[in-house]
C-alpha cells in the first residue's frame, strides 16, 4: 500500500496502553482494580496494590467485568415484545408508551396497582442508589419489593428497633478482634456480607496469628469453617436458640459487662426474664450442640479481650431471622463488645445515610401489612415472598403492572416458579436490565442500561457496612455508545414520563459531591474533587466508638428488648418440639450455598466465571447417601411441598447428616432466555423447591434455609 506521494504509507501508531483504577462493583468487598486498556479493549484486570482498603486483593469475579462489557448477549437498545418477537424501539417512543400505559393503569386501579422490584445490583450502582428514592416517589406506589427481603431484611429490622434507623448497621471490627463467632456466614466465599472488606481469608487468619480464635456455627463445614479454629454443626433454624442459650449463660454466670455503654442501654431486665427458658440444657437437643459446649463457648466469648458475634445469611434467611439478628446484637452488647475496638462497631461513611434520620421511637406505630397475607412492611417495602400473591390475588389493590429494575426474582425469590406464572399474567411490565433473563422475558418493554466498566462508581451502601472507613470514586472507563443510557438516566426518563415534570439537571456526581461536602469529613475538606485527586481511594481511618453519634432512638439509648422481638418468643419456644409428621414426609432440611466464582444470576453469562463454577450438585452426607442407596454422580429427585427438581448427587461429609445443599441462582433452561452462556451450564433453580409460605413472620424475610425436602432416585419415581 502506498500514500498519494508514491511512498509507502506509514502505519497508524497504536494508542498507548493506559491504566484505569476503580472499585469492583460486583459484590460487597469493594476490591480495588488496576485495569490496563488500549484502544477501547481491556488488556488485563489486576489487583490495585495501592488501594488503601483492599490492599491488593481481588477475587475471581473481578476478571469478568470485561466479559460483561463485550458480551454479545447484552441488550443495547430498548426492546418491545410483539407477536413476532422482540423488536428495537427508540427511547422517546419507549418512555411515551410506558408513561401512557402506567398512568392509565394507576388511574383505573389506584396508585398501588403498579409494583416495583429492585434487584441486588442496584445497591452496587451509584446512579441507582441516589435516584431510586426519587423514582419510587414519582411512582407513588407503596408496592415496592426487593432482594433485601430474600437476604438481609432482619438486619435492618433489628437496627431500626434497637438503634432507631434501619441503616444503623454494626459490623465486626475484624482487624482488631480477639475472638470471632460466625453464625451462618461464610466470608471466605462472600468476602464479607453486611461486613464489607476485601481479603476476608487473610483477615480471618490474622485473628489466629495474633493469638485469637475463630469459631464457625453452621450445618455445613463451610470454606470458612475449614480455616477456623473450630466448627460447631448446628441444626438448621436453631441459631436463635443457641444465641439465647449463650446470652442466658452470660446472665446466669454474671459475665455481663456494659463497658462504656452503662447508662445508655434500656431493657436488660426483659432479657433476663426472657432468657430464663432458654438455658443450654433446655435447648441443646434442638440445637444439636452439647450443653457444656454451649456454656464453654459463652465463657470464651465473654472472657476474650475483645470478641464479636457475626450472624449472616444462614441466620437471616430462615424462620427466625429477625430473632437471630436481634440476639446477635444483644450478645455483643451484654458482653461489653459493642461500640468498642475488636467488637461490633458502627462505620462512619463519608456519604452518611444516617445524616437525615431524626431521633424517633420505632415502637410508636405498628408496621403496615400486605393486602393478602398480612406480612409486615419494613424499610419501605413488602416481602418479596408475597409478591406473587399480590399479582395473582384478585380484588382491590391487586398489582396489575410491574417495573423490575436489575433483578431476576424468578430465580432468586422463594417459589420462583409461581412468580414466573404471576409475571406472565400482568397487564403490563417494564424491565430495566442488560439481559433477557427468566424475569425480563415477561416484560412488554425492556430498557437496557450501561454496566460495570461504563458507569461511575461510589459505594453508597457498602461503605456504610465497611470494616474501615474508606472513600473512593471511580469514573467510567468506557463511555456509553450509541443508544446506551445509564441507569440514572433511565430512572429520570421514567420519572418524567410518569409525572410530566421536566428533568432538573441533577447528576449522580452532583448529589455525591453535596453529600461529601456535608458529611462527617467536611472539616477535612472532603469532596468529589478530593476523591478525583486520589484514584486509589482514601483511607479515613479504622472504626472508632461512635454509638452516641449514630444511634437515632428518641433518647439516644440502645433498646435491648423491643416489644416486637419479645412478642415473637412464644414461636421460638414452640421450635423446641419438632413436628414428627413433617419429618416423616420430608426428612431432609435443604440449605443454600454460595460459589466464589459467581454472585447473582447475571454473572452466569461470563465465560470466565463459568470456568470455575464446577458442578451444580446436591451435597449430602455419606450416611444419608448410604441410607438412600445413592452415590456421587447419580441423578436424584428432590421434592418439596411446592415443587421438585432432578439434580446430580455429590456425597460430601462437610454436610451434617439430614441436611442437604444446592447452590442458589442457577437453572437457566427456560424458553426465551437471551443468556446463551448461562443456558449452556447445567443446574437447577433451588427456588423451584423453596416455599413462598415459609417466611420469618416477624420480618417477612424469606425462609430459604431449612426447607423440608424428600429425596428419591429417578428409577423409584418411574
Amino acid at each position: 500500500m502506498t500514500s498519494g506521494t508514491g511512498f509507502p504509507a506509514r502505519p497508524h501508531p497504536m494508542p498507548e496502553i493506559q491504566t484505569h483504577f476503580r472499585t469492583c462493583n460486583i459484590c460487597e468487598a469493594m476490591c480495588g482494580l488496576e485495569i490496563a486498556h488500549q484502544d477501547g479493549a481491556v488488556l488485563s484486570i489486576k489487583p490495585d496494590k495501592l488501594d488503601p482498603f483492599s490492599h491488593g486483593h481481588i477475587c475471581p469475579k473481578a476478571v469478568a467485568l470485561q466479559d460483561f462489557h463485550t458480551d454479545p448477549d447484552r441488550l443495547r437498545t430498548p426492546l418491545r415484545k410483539t407477536d413476532g418477537g422482540w423488536r428495537e424501539m427508540g427511547w422517546d417512543e419507549a418512555f411515551a408508551e410506558i408513561g401512557q400505559r402506567m398512568r392509565a393503569i394507576q388511574q383505573q386501579h389506584g396508585a398501588d396497582s403498579v409494583g416495583v422490584y429492585l434487584g441486588n445490583p442496584n445497591a452496587h450502582n451509584l446512579g441507582s442508589a441516589v435516584f431510586l428514592p426519587q423514582f419510587q416517589k414519582a411512582l407513588g406506589s407503596r408496592n415496592r419489593y426487593s432482594s433485601a427481603s430474600a437476604d438481609q431484611l432482619p438486619h435492618h429490622v433489628a437496627a431500626n428497633y434497637m438503634f432507631g434507623a434501619s441503616l444503623a448497621i454494626s459490623v465486626p471490627d475484624i482487624d482488631r478482634t480477639d475472638f470471632m463467632l460466625i453464625i451462618g456466614g461464610n466470608p471466605v466465599i462472600s468476602n464479607g456480607s453486611m461486613m464489607s472488606g476485601a481479603g476476608m481469608p487473610g483477615r480471618i487468619k490474622a485473628i489466629q496469628k495474633r493469638g485469637g480464635k475463630v469459631v464457625v456455627v453452621d450445618p455445613r463445614r463451610t470454606e470458612t469453617a475449614k480455616i477456623a479454629n473450630e466448627h460447631l454443626a448446628v441444626r438448621p433454624e436453631a441459631d436463635a436458640l443457641l444465641l439465647f442459650a449463650l446470652i442466658r449463660t452470660v446472665v446466669e454466670e454474671e459475665l455481663v459487662d456494659w463497658g462504656h455503654l452503662g447508662g445508655m442501654v434500656d431493657g436488660y431486665e426483659h432479657i433476663v426474664a426472657a432468657s430464663a427458658g432458654f438455658t443450654p440444657e433446655h435447648v441443646c437437643n434442638a440445637v444439636g450442640i452439647a450443653a457444656d459446649r454451649i456454656r464453654r463457648l459463652a465463657r470464651e466469648f465473654a472472657a476474650a479481650p475483645s470478641a464479636v458475634c457475626y450472624s449472616r445469611m444462614g441466620a437471616s434467611t430462615q424462620s427466625f431471622g429477625g430473632l437471630c439478628q436481634w440476639l446477635t446484637v444483644v450478645l455483643n452488647v451484654v458482653t461489653g463488645n459493642f461500640d468498642r475496638e475488636g467488637g461490633a462497631m458502627f462505620p462512619q461513611p463519608a456519604f452518611d445515610l444516617l445524616a437525615r434520620v431524626q431521633p424517633n421511637d420505632p415502637n410508636a406505630r405498628s408496621p403496615a401489612r400486605s393486602r393478602l397475607r398480612q406480612l409486615p412492611h419494613f424499610s419501605g417495602e413488602f416481602p418479596v415472598a408475597t409478591l406473587a400473591d399480590e399479582i395473582l390475588g384478585e380484588g382491590a389493590g391487586q398489582i396489575r403492572a410491574m417495573f423490575t429494575i436489575a433483578g431476576n426474582p424468578v430465580l432468586s425469590a422463594p417459589n420462583g416458579d409461581r412468580l414466573d406464572t404471576a409475571f406472565a399474567q400482568l397487564d403490563f411490565m417494564v424491565s430495566v436490565d442488560i439481559y433477557l433473563n427468566e424475569t425480563t422475558r415477561h416484560a412488554d418493554i425492556v430498557l437496557p442500561a450501561t454496566t460495570g466498566l461504563e458507569i461511575a462508581q461510589y459505594d453508597v451502601f457498602f461503605n456504610s457496612f465497611a470494616v474501615r472507613n474508606p472513600a473512593k470514586y471511580s469514573p467510567p472507563l468506557f463511555q456509553a455508545k450509541g443508544q446506551q443510557r445509564h441507569d440514572w438516566q433511565i430512572l429520570k426518563g421514567l420519572m418524567a414520563c410518569l409525572t410530566g415534570r421536566p428533568d432538573d439537571g441533577s447528576t449522580p456526581e452532583m448529589l455525591l459531591d453535596a453529600a461529601l461536602r456535608a458529611g462527617p469529613y467536611k472539616d477535612q475538606g472532603l469532596s468529589l474533587a478530593t476523591l478525583q485527586e486520589h484514584p486509589h481511594g482514601i483511607d479515613l481511618g479504622p472504626l472508632r466508638p461512635c454509638a452516641r453519634e449514630r444511634i437515632r432512638t428518641l433518647h439516644g439509648h440502645i433498646q435491648l428488648a423491643p416489644a416486637l422481638f419479645l412478642g415473637d418468643l412464644p414461636r421460638l419456644r414452640s421450635a423446641l418440639a419438632a413436628d414428627p409428621s413433617e419429618r416423616e414426609d420430608f426428612p431432609f432440611k435443604l440449605i443454600g450455598r454460595r460459589l466464589v466464582w459467581n454472585h447473582n444470576t447475571w454473572t452466569h453469562n461470563s465465560r470466565r466465571l463459568l470456568k470455575g463454577a464446577g458442578s451444580i450438585t446436591l451435597q449430602l452426607h455419606s450416611s444419608d447417601a448410604t441410607h438412600l442407596g445413592v452415590h456421587t454422580g447419580q441423578m436424584v429427585v428432590v421434592r418439596s411441598r411446592t415443587g421438585q427438581v432432578d439434580i446430580e448427587v455429590e456425597v460430601n461429609d462437610d454436610m451434617s447428616p439430614g441436611v442437604v445443599s444446592i447452590p442458589q441462582g442457577w437453572g437457566h433452561q427456560r424458553a426465551g432466555i437471551g443468556m446463551r452462556t448461562a443456558a449452556g451450564q447445567p443446574g437447577v433453580s433451588i427456588n423451584s423447591l423453596t416455599d413462598g409460605d415459609r417466611v420469618d413472620p416477624l420480618t417477612g424475610n424469606a425462609a430459604f434455609n431449612g426447607t423440608p425436602v424428600a429425596i428419591s432416585t429417578l428409577r423409584h419415581m418411574a
